[in-house]
């Protein structure tokens, strides 16, 4: 670490992770430490116990990465000691605006409002205590709500991609982290390897080409990880029915209310888990929130009765089904099918690409390669099509399941498994 340290921290993926004062100041607010009680794989310990990890590791762990990654594009980007420190205090708040059960409760805030996370992370760096921390440093709280998420336009594009995207400290950090805590081998790739191999070329994060497999051992790890933990079936069976009963109990808890920062920071995974499980019953939907949650924490989860996995290189399956009009009226038509209630059936596709988005936001085709030609430096952007195994992944995992509760299976899979009995299934659905 070039910056000068005052405390440090002993984290189980990267060791001792050293803290400027600016960041032990920010580590030290509510707002940072609140991320202590938000999972950073939401109901994955219900599949894999060790997954208890959470936000406040992650975002320390990403600040440690992004000060490696910095560091060692010194001598290709001629960033100083202050952009060093912007990057690691950027990748300390990226999360910092995570509801509870993280990418679960963005679902819920989808189905009402057109709010991400990063809008709230935004919020939260303008018009909390983190505000005076950083102004009273030396750094505008503005420009840093914005570089935070990866949205800074008027710094160098590099910058933003150290924060968001393929090759950010990001995912570098949470494939280490979450394949620690679940105990699976995916995500443990060889980013010292990869660190050591990124260059500024042309203004963006490039690779050297000698490095060229540790990059596809990322992409790959990602992956794998999507398939094992991220996606996996149970896990998602979980997520779906807290998910449920978030949306069930939504006007009754006020979970997607953003009038008031103070309530919604106060809006933990314990704290959710207790109210929707402490539901008063009055009306069938808060019944069945209660329902749903109980069982969530009981770990009594709905079966998947019908799965189907198609890659694509466009997002025209999940973009499909991620519309909440069709993905209702699928599910009406398989309860009917099966003569069930409907709120027992439960759609579900991923909507994020098999390789990461870059930090624009856009799909990820193509890396950025440097490699020597007559002693020469040269830059050419490659496609991923082109190397053989990212390519063969590269696009849209659709994983397409239908699960429902464990006496309602026989006739929920009778009725998709005719719904869906030939590979055309985009065709069955009238939008």
């Amino acid at each position: 670490m070039i910056l000068k340290a005052v405390a440090e921290i002993r984290d189980p993926v990267h060791g001792y992770v050293k803290m400027t004062e600016v960041e032990r100041d920010l580590i030290d607010t509510p707002f940072v430490q609140r991320l202590r009680r938000v999972h950073q794989l939401a109901g994955s310990y219900l599949v894999y116990p060790g997954a208890v990890h959470t936000r406040f590791e992650h975002v320390v762990g990403a600040m440690h990465l992004a000060g490696q990654i910095a560091e060692s594009l010194v001598p290709s980007s001629g960033i100083c000691l202050d952009e060093v420190q912007v990057l690691r205090i950027a990748a300390l708040l990226h999360d910092v605006g995570h509801g509870p059960f993280s990418h679960m409760y963005e679902e819920v805030l989808a189905k009402k409002t057109k709010v991400t996370h990063e809008d709230i992370s935004q919020r939260i760096v303008l018009e909390t205590q983190i505000c005076d921390v950083l102004e009273r440093n030396g750094f505008s709280a503005k420009k840093m709500s914005r570089f935070a998420v990866g949205k800074q336009s008027k710094r160098p594009a590099f910058m933003n991609e150290i924060i968001a995207g393929g090759l950010s400290a990001d995912i570098m950090d949470y494939l280490l982290r979450d394949s620690y805590f679940t105990g699976v081998e995916y995500g443990k790739v060889d980013v010292r390897r990869v660190i050591d191999s990124l260059l500024v070329a042309e203004g963006h994060l490039a690779v050297e080409n000698a490095a060229l497999y540790a990059f596809e051992a990322l992409l790959l790890a990602r992956y794998e990880m999507f398939k094992a933990v991220y996606f996996h079936r149970t896990v998602r069976a979980a997520e779906l029915m807290l998910v449920q009963s978030m949306k069930l109990a939504d006007d009754s808890l006020g979970l997607t209310d953003l009038s008031d920062l103070n309530s919604y920071l106060e809006l933990t995974d314990e704290i959710v888990l207790h109210r929707l499980t402490n539901l008063n019953p009055a009306t069938p939907e808060l019944k069945e929130a209660r329902r749903l949650a109980l069982d969530f924490r009981n770990r009594i989860l709905v079966k998947c009765v019908f799965e189907r996995v198609v890659q694509r290189k466009d997002q025209m399956v999940s973009s499909l089904f991620a519309k909440g009009k069709v993905r209702e009226q699928v599910t009406a038509e398989i309860a009917e099918a099966a003569g069930v209630d409907k709120v027992h059936v439960f759609l579900d596709v991923p909507t994020t690409p098999s390789v990461p988005y870059t930090s624009s936001r856009e799909a990820f085709t193509s890396v950025r390669i440097v490699q020597n030609e007559g002693g020469k430096r040269v830059m050419e952007s490659l496609p991923l099509s082109e190397l053989p195994l990212v390519g063969s992944i590269a696009g849209f995992m659709d994983v397409l399941r239908f699960y429902t509760t464990p006496e309602n299976r026989r006739s929920v899979e009778r009725a998709t498994t005719e719904m869906f009995k030939d590979k055309s299934f985009t065709s069955k659905i009238s939008v």
